[in-house]
Parts: structure tokens; C-alpha cells; sequence
């Protein structure tokens, strides 16, 4: 069985974790940067952190083809041909992205299974069937191939990473976190907690700003709410816009810093449940941070469930006697009242 991909880079975080079953218990491996840091022999690697990971988690042992050797890889040679022949050629159109062209190869490739191989007695199906049994387990725990390293906030609150920028909370400013980073998702740790989330990019030279970052920003300084770059741009519900023309009509001046209190409850709030908070203060024609804040705890509240004696008879006949409440008459014995 083989496995065809399309990454949109050839990095550590691309790599596919074994999906027939089970692991082989040896893998041949090229030279690559991404397995290979350094080469000390003629078969010995120094192995990267991040394979070594991969290594330690499925517990096979690798195999590294001599360098200019390709007589040694001939068979992936000629499968890559195989599957570029038969899967690639006319060039597909891909709209949208990688997805939907790698799950079109994933589904050829297990439809391939059915196919069988010259000189051989069986499918490739029924071939890998029986080699199951040999195949080491695969883990409890599926692989994370991710890049994890160091960076430092800048003045911005943007963290630079892979020639790109992501925005964290503006309180994180100038502090030391750490960037994990997978196939699809960024995700920047600050201490013990994820300070922000962001959608993998592989262009080069983009900012990615979450508007919400910026609004304890923004609160002190209000009036450049509509102009500040973080914010442009944000696609929020009618909703809104009807509450904060409210806002400053009422309170002129610090009605904005009124809207962006209600926009901060977005730092711990859903998007979907907020609106639906604002929609029902301006039905109940309140137009204040507080209101809105109430109606969206009140929807959180769960109701105190009543203790019922139905369906245990054994309970309704325990009798527990009436406190006797005269004897807390003696804590005022002999004090005058």
C-alpha cells in the first residue's frame, strides 16, 4: 500500500503518521533536511528533534539510503511515476485549497488496494492482510507533527513566525511565548495557557491580527476605535452597529467606550451567543454594557435540580427529627438584652 500527498510545503509538519493498520517496524528514508541534521557515516544520521519524535512515538527503526545512491530507492521511484501517471495526469483544478485534491488521492490509493500486482498471487488488499500480523501497533495516542519554538512579542503584539505575523493579547506584550505550530492551526502558549489561535498560513509577509486582541487597547483610547489597523475591516453582526449608534446617542462621547466593553465580552463569550445577547438587549430597548453582560450569565445559569424521593421507597420512611431550637436560648443566658 502506498499513500500519495500533496503538502503545500515540504516541511517536518507535513509528515503522514502511519494509516494501514499498523507500523512497519522499518523505514527506508532519504536523505531529507527535515529527518537528516547532519551525516556522520555512510548509513549513521544524526536525526532532527523532530524525527526523533516521530521515531520515539511509533517505535520503528529507520533506514537511510547511501547519498547519490537512487538504485537504493528505485521502488519509490517508480511508484512516485505510477501515481503521477495515474492520478495526476491531466493536472487537476484544485479550487479552495489542498483538501479536497488530498482526499481525492487518499481515496485512488486505497481504490489501488484492489489492484493486483504482476507475479503476484493475491490483491495488494488481500497481500497487506497478511502482513498485518508482523506490523508493530500503532499508538494510543495519534502523532503531532508540529513545530514548537521560541519568540519573543513585539511592540505591535505580534509574534513573527515562518515569515509571517500573528496577533496575541496586547497584555503579552514584550513577553517570551511559544509557538506550536501544525499543518492547518498556530497556536501561541504564554506560560500554562493559550494565549492565542490562528489558521496556518504558507504565503510569506502576511499579519494576521484577531480584532479581540486589541480591544483592552482601544477601551482606554476610544477614539480610535475606527481606525486602528487590527480592526479594520471586522465583519460583526447588524446587531452591533444598532447597539453602538444607541450608545452614543445616549451617552454621546463614552458610549464607544460602552460598545467596546460589550465587544470585549468576546474575550470569553462565543460570537454566536453575544449576538444573540445584543439582539435581545435592544428588544428589551436597554442599551448598556452591564445589561448586555447580565442577559448573556442569565443564559449560562443552570437551573438547581430538586432532590425527588420518587423510585426510592426506602428513603420515605427515614424520619429526621425537628431541630430543637430553645437551646441556643443558653448562648443569652445571663446577658441582658
Amino acid at each position: 500500500m502506498f499513500l500519495v500527498s500533496r503538502p503545500a510545503r515540504k516541511n517536518q509538519e507535513q509528515s503522514l503518521t502511519p494509516s494501514q493498520g499498523g507500523v512497519p517496524r522499518q523505514i527506508s528514508y532519504d536523505n531529507s533536511k527535515i529527518a537528516v541534521a547532519q551525516i556522520t557515516g555512510s548509513r549513521d544520521r544524526k536525526v532532527t528533534d523532530a524525527f526523533l519524535r516521530l521515531k520515539s512515538h511509533h517505535r520503528f527503526e529507520d533506514h537511510f539510503c547511501l547519498v547519490r545512491r537512487p538504485n537504493e530507492k528505485g521502488h519509490v521511484e517508480m511508484l512516485i511515476g505510477f501515481a503521477r501517471r495515474s492520478f495526476l495526469v491531466p493536472v487537476p483544478i484544485v479550487h479552495g485549497g489542498l483538501e479536497s485534491l488530498n482526499a481525492d488521492l487518499q481515496r485512488r490509493c486505497r481504490e489501488d488496494l484492489a489492484r493486483r500486482l504482476w507475479g503476484k498471487p493475491a490483491s495488494k488488499a488481500e497481500l497487506l492482510n497478511e502482513e498485518r500480523p508482523v506490523l508493530l501497533p500503532l499508538p494510543g495516542e495519534s502523532f503531532v507533527a508540529a513545530r514548537v519554538e521560541p519568540r519573543c512579542v513585539d511592540s505591535l503584539s505580534l509574534v513573527s513566525f515562518d515569515v509571517n505575523q500573528y496577533s496575541i493579547p496586547t497584555q503579552f506584550a514584550h513577553h517570551q511565548v511559544t509557538v506550536v505550530a501544525s499543518v492547518d492551526t498556530v497556536r501561541i502558549v504564554a506560560g500554562d495557557r493559550v494565549a492565542a489561535v490562528h489558521p496556518r498560513c504558507w504565503g510569506r509577509e502576511q499579519v494576521f491580527y484577531d480584532p479581540v486582541h486589541y480591544l483592552a487597547v482601544r477601551e482606554h483610547k476610544p477614539g480610535a476605535l475606527d481606525f486602528a489597523a487590527p480592526l479594520e475591516g471586522w465583519p460583526l453582526p447588524v446587531c452591533f452597529g444598532v447597539l453602538r449608534r444607541r450608545l452614543e446617542a445616549e451617552f454621546g462621547g463614552p458610549g464607544t467606550r460602552q460598545f467596546i466593553k460589550v465587544l470585549r465580552l468576546l474575550e470569553w463569550a462565543d460570537p454566536a451567543e453575544l449576538t444573540s445577547a445584543v439582539e435581545r438587549a435592544l428588544e428589551l430597548g436597554v442599551a448598556d454594557a452591564d445589561a448586555v453582560r447580565l442577559i448573556l450569565e442569565h443564559r449560562w445559569e443552570q437551573p438547581v435540580g430538586l432532590f425527588c424521593l420518587d423510585g426510592r421507597p426506602h428513603l420515605q420512611v427515614v424520619a429526621v427529627p425537628a431541630p430543637d431550637l430553645s437551646v441556643y436560648a443558653s448562648l443569652t443566658a445571663g446577658v441582658a438584652l
